[in-house]
């Protein structure tokens, strides 16, 4: 059977089954990079072939630009040369993001996230300029991050396709739910497209995507990489059946009212995996919450191995 990735049109600039990972805190809330090192080196030896660090599920918002570089640092002796990692660095304030991009670069970072500023909502116009400043300032790639249910700006797909022209401008990773759009600009661009919403990692995958930065790859790294590993293998039954039965855990961490940071943190607690608290303004999850996460985890797990 012809592999349905022979005619894709993406390359994979920084891996394939990317997870977003948590930072680890002491149970004082200090920065724990011993934590963060095993975390680590447990997601890539369960699957991950690369790692976002110092996104929204990092809790960039509530970490120093200090701790942001001792992160890199400290992951990178971790993992060594073995996965790339992309560190987070969008802020709403365009001089502070170039700032941080040189920060991760000279942390050792392979590439860099960029999100749209938020709350201030550029128009069009001001997005473009704000990415190519960034991207310009480093010898980083950049991936792109369209999430306008957070940030209130959408970066359009014109804008996308303008942005492509720009050689370290390499990647996207989408949580527009604008599945058109995803597919305008793939048709158009050699973008790296990443499913960033976990509900769509095979059905962006399918139509030419490069994989997935996922949050859910926190507790079932595994899990989301056979999903792409089926698919690749021609086996697409197996690849949506690997889907569909992640759904109800992609729910209950990702759309119940919890943010995914939390529902990681506590799943990685139960589990015995290095997280520690949240910061504030964000709140651990109740007991009832977590005792219902890790019904529904356990549950995942369960149909996973009568599944085979």
């Amino acid at each position: 059977m012809t592999n349905p990735r022979d005619t894709a049109r993406s390359p994979r600039p920084f891996g394939r089954t990317l997870c977003a990972m948590v930072t680890p805190f002491t149970d004082t809330g200090a920065l724990d990079l011993d934590g963060a090192r095993r975390l680590a080196v447990h997601l890539v030896a369960e699957g991950c072939d690369g790692l976002v660090l110092n996104g929204t599920t990092g809790e960039s918002p509530t970490t120093s630009d200090a701790e942001k570089a001792e992160l890199i640092t400290a992951v990178r002796e971790a993992v060594g040369e073995r996965v790339p990692l992309v560190a987070g660095v969008g802020t709403a304030d365009t001089l502070h993001t170039v700032e941080l991009a040189l920060a991760a670069e000279k942390a050792g970072a392979d590439g860099v996230l960029v999100v749209s500023p938020y709350y201030s909502r550029p128009p069009q116009d001001a997005l473009e300029a704000h990415f190519l400043e960034v991207a310009e300032a480093s010898g980083l790639p950049v991936m792109l991050y369209d999430i306008p249910g957070r940030t209130g700006t959408r970066i359009e797909p014109e804008t996308l396709v303008r942005l492509a022209a720009h050689p370290r401008i390499v990647a996207v990773k989408d949580c527009s739910y604008d599945f058109l759009g995803a597919q305008k600009v793939l048709a158009r661009t050699d973008l790296a497209y990443y499913a960033g919403c976990d509900e769509h990692i095979l059905a962006l995958y399918a139509v030419g995507a490069a994989g997935c930065v996922s949050t859910v790859a926190n507790v079932v790294p595994a899990r989301i990489a056979a999903i792409l590993d089926a698919f690749d293998a021609g086996d697409t039954a197996r690849a949506t059946g690997l889907q569909l039965r992640a759904t109800a855990l992609i729910e209950a961490m990702m759309a119940a009212g919890l943010p995914g940071t939390v529902t990681s943190k506590a799943l990685l607690t139960a589990l015995g995996l290095p997280a520690g608290p949240v910061r504030a303004p964000l709140r651990p999850a109740g007991r009832e919450a977590a005792d219902g996460l890790r019904a529904v985890y356990e549950e995942a797990v369960y149909e996973e191995l009568a599944a085979g």
